[in-house]
């Protein structure tokens, strides 16, 4: 039983690094605690929590900067350390001065819990640094989140964990096997988020089209139900594998009233032999498919696309391969990530290794592909019509908001800004901002 009045009139702040999965959730140990009545603040509070990333080596170093920060912005909080870093590496974080608690992911669903736990006794000796985590194999708890911290739109966590293993990747170590809730709990929900006014949500997960591997339901059954839930009039799904991204799904997506034609999904390599390698579960055959077929159905579709660069056995001529692929498809935007070496992945095994200056040179090329392909997609649009949900700005700041494809617009500061706060509203597309980031909205 936790005791509540322990938290009553105290302070906490939290620091994600990641992705939207670790923000949704991040989110949710803020709206848990707030309803115990701590506060939320900058710096210098009773409790701070921190949700790493383990992606890369480089994400692993920011993890390690964020806590040193942390800890000396907040030198009298009780820290928690939570996330893929903390999985993977308990006894590294709990060494860290200042870290008073480390949660792996099965135990990071009862934060609230071990922080209760923790509070009444862990002060008694600071020199003690706890951490609790369990094998892969033992990972099985699913952590509910539906938040939307101090953003306008709600993500809704569907999925978690990965059971594809793949040769680069650390995740499944990190995050478990594939599992997930039923299709009713998460329609509940989503029904309380249009309850607090949401109006747009988005499904995120490590691997969302493995949706149902737990409760033998389908990701099209949940898609479906969700689209007929009231009050929620937009949904994106944040990332899906294209050997799950099944046709029917597409299909259904062109003609359903709330899903929007946006696409965020995976490539990784337009190499079929650097896929092998990869132990990817597709070709650029199939993912062709999928984006000509996301096209036909829906010409206005914007489409994410991740590409990992200098990746072992990534030869020059694999590379060019991949670039040629990526120029060919009618895609939006490329996610580009060096590749980073990672302890204890099967990828260590595979002989041909790239320099970083080649990885970066690499990187550039296909960032500058991506940008070219992004501002043509944008100016397709500009002088047209489009609706446009707005969120919140920082005072003084333009306000920005996005179309149903996903083209980010941009409002001037105004004071009269904030009544369009989680308003859906039809605008006219104007040219592109002073940074080519957005285009300017026109009433």
């Amino acid at each position: 039983m936790i005791d509540t009045s322990a938290f009553q009139g105290k302070s906490a702040t939290y620091f994600t690094l990641g992705c939207k999965l670790n923000f949704s959730e991040t989110s949710t140990f803020c709206k848990m605690l707030e309803g115990m009545g701590v506060r939320t603040v900058d710096k210098n509070a009773d409790i701070c929590i921190i949700n790493t990333c383990s992606v890369t080596e480089v994400a692993d170093h920011k993890c390690r900067q964020a806590i040193h920060r942390m800890v000396r912005e907040n030198p009298s909080a009780f820290v928690i350390v939570t996330g893929c870093y903390a999985q993977l590496k308990p006894e590294t974080v709990s060494k860290i001065e200042g870290v008073d608690l480390v949660l792996g992911a099965n135990e990071k669903a009862n934060l609230i819990q071990f922080l209760s736990e923790a509070w009444s006794g862990a002060r008694l000796d600071t020199s003690l640094h706890r951490f609790h985590t369990e094998k892969t194999k033992d990972i099985r708890t699913f952590a509910p989140s539906c938040s939307r911290g101090n953003r306008t739109r709600y993500f809704l966590k569907v999925q978690d964990g990965c059971n594809y293993f793949c040769t680069y990747c650390t995740i499944p170590y990190a995050r478990g096997f594939s599992r997930n809730p039923s299709i009713k709990s998460l329609i509940e929900q989503a029904e309380q988020a249009a309850g607090e006014g949401g109006k747009e949500i988005v499904l995120t997960g490590v691997n969302i089209g493995d949706f149902g591997e737990t409760t033998n339901e389908r990701f099209i059954d949940l898609v479906k139900a969700l689209d007929k839930v009231e009050g929620i009039y937009r949904y994106r799904i944040s990332s899906i594998e294209p050997d799950l991204l099944d046709d029917e799904l597409i299909e259904f997506c062109a003609g359903s009233r709330a899903f929007m034609p946006h696409f965020h999904i995976p490539l990784q390599s337009g190499s079929d032999e650097v896929l092998r390698l990869m132990h990817r579960r597709y070709d650029s055959s199939l993912f062709a498919h999928k984006i000509e077929l996301i096209k036909k159905v829906m010409p206005d579709a914007f489409i994410g696309v991740d590409v990992m660069v200098g990746t072992r056995g990534e030869k020059p001529e694999l590379f060019e391969e991949t670039y040629d692929f990526l120029q060919s498809l009618d895609v939006t935007q490329l996610h580009v990530f060096p590749y980073s070496e990672r302890p204890g992945t099967a990828a260590l095994k595979i002989p041909y290794t790239v320099s970083d200056q080649d990885k970066k040179l690499r990187s550039k090329r296909l960032l500058e592909l991506s940008d070219k392909k992004t501002k043509a997609f944008y100016s397709r649009y500009i002088g047209k019509e489009a609706e446009v949900l707005f969120e919140k700005a920082a005072t003084g700041k333009a306000m920005h908001g996005f179309t149903k494809n996903y083209i980010r617009v941009e409002l001037p500061p105004s004071d009269n800004n904030d009544r369009l706060d989680n308003q859906i509203v039809n605008v006219k597309l104007d040219d592109f901002n002073h940074n080519h980031t957005a285009l300017k909205a026109i009433f």
